[in-house]
This record gives structure tokens, sequence and C-alpha cells, in this order.
């Protein structure tokens, strides 16, 4: 199940910032980028902003979207074959009004957080990557994951 982050949102909560600079978005990629190495979960991070460039960091995406991350957000959500599958990180109600009004998800940050768990806590004692149970269950629970 893919997701998509909100980052100037996320940024704004956890580092109390109406406009971040690159610290503090390299900050929140690093920190996301190391949650994700133990899950099968990808994510697309999303930041206004003028750039309109794109990075790839293994199951993390990062988008510079060249204006509104909001509206990039619900344009890439218009897009996909199966909006109800995608996931959208964000504390802005307006934003999730709209995810939601598109046939997508939505979840709070801290339940984001509480997910993933803190960075390193993502392997077991042994060395053994965590098992995500219940995106495993999401992934069972569609039809077309299955060969019944």
């Amino acid at each position: 199940m893919p997701y998509f982050l909100d980052g100037n949102n996320l940024i704004g909560l956890v580092r109390r910032k109406a406009r971040p600079g690159e610290d503090d978005r390299a900050a929140l990629v690093a920190e996301i980028s190391e949650r994700l190495r133990h899950t099968r979960s990808s994510v697309r991070l999303f930041f206004d902003g003028p750039s309109g460039r794109q990075t790839s960091l293994g199951r993390l995406t990062v988008t510079d979207v060249g204006g509104s991350a909001d509206d990039a957000i619900v344009r890439e959500l218009a897009a996909s074959s199966d909006p109800g599958q995608i996931t959208v990180v964000t504390a802005d109600r307006e934003l999730s009004r709209r995810v939601r009004d598109g046939g997508g998800r939505t979840m709070p940050p801290d339940v984001f957080w509480d997910r993933f768990g803190a960075s390193a806590a993502g392997a077991r004692k042994d060395g053994a990557p965590a098992v995500d149970v219940e995106e495993w269950m999401e992934y069972f629970a569609d039809p077309k994951n299955r060969t019944d």
C-alpha cells in the first residue's frame, strides 16, 4: 500500500516551522528513509516548492512539486487506477477532505509515526526485519493479491 506524505505539513507539526528550510527537509527525508528500511511499504514524500524535481531513495520517492504539494497529491490520487489503495498522511483538514472525496484514505501523522516506529526500532534483536502484520493483512484482504 503506497503512502503519500504532505512533507511541509509534517515538518510544521514536528519542527513547528511554517517555512521549512533545506535542513528541515533533509532531516525529514533521513528519518523517513531510516524508518522504511525494515518494511515493504512505499512512500512518496511531496514538498511545496519551485523546483519540480524527483529523487528516489529505495522505497522513498521525494518530489519537489514545483507548486502546491496538496494539489500534486490530489492530482496523483486522481491519476491512480486504484485510489482506495493510497493513504495520504497529513494533519491538513482541507487536504484530508479532498483525498477522501477522491476515493483515497487518510492517516494522521501520529498514527504513521507509530506504525513505522522509531528509526532503529524496526529490527528485531536477531537482526531480522520486523514484520508489519497489519500491512500483510491489508495486502491479502484484497482479492487481487490472492491465488485462492
